[in-house]
């Protein structure tokens, strides 16, 4: 099984920026904790940064050329105005799992609203970086159920 773990913008400053919120841990730890918990559930994972909304784009149309199997992205602030990555989503047909390391709906009130939910299977928000892991084992259950 093969999944693609996307971050969008601002992500790579995790551990640097807003600590109270993000917390402490760096960007590459958590990729690292990623890596190890994918590896024990024998999940191939593959894992993409950008702060760019045409490159995330492109790594979305990526997953549905290479047959990845699922797709766990973490949009960023694109989570709340980003329609093109919505229908990216859309356009693919693969389980995704939009996850959020903070809770979106106890923050600003502008962060309430994603419009990229919608076009995944479910969404983790809360749980810092063990939802990335939640969403793994949610999309390897969908895989076996298919």
């Amino acid at each position: 099984m093969r999944v693609m773990v996307i971050n969008g913008p601002n992500l790579n400053m995790v551990g640097v920026r807003e600590k109270g919120i993000y917390g402490t841990r760096s960007f590459e730890d958590i990729c690292s904790y990623i890596k190890d918990e994918a590896k024990k559930r024998n999940i191939q994972v593959e894992l993409y940064q950008s702060n760019i909304e045409g490159e995330i784009i492109n790594q979305i149309h990526k997953c549905y050329y290479e047959k990845f199997d699922g797709i766990i992205i973490n949009p960023g602030a694109y989570t709340h105005y980003s329609y093109a990555i919505h229908d990216a989503i859309k356009s693919v047909n693969i389980n995704t799992v939009e996850v959020h390391l903070s809770n979106i709906h106890a923050r600003e009130e502008f962060r309430h609203k994603s419009v990229t939910a919608a076009a995944c299977v479910g969404q983790i928000c809360g749980l810092g970086e063990i939802g990335y892991i939640l969403a793994l084992d949610a999309l390897k259950e969908l895989v076996v159920k298919k």
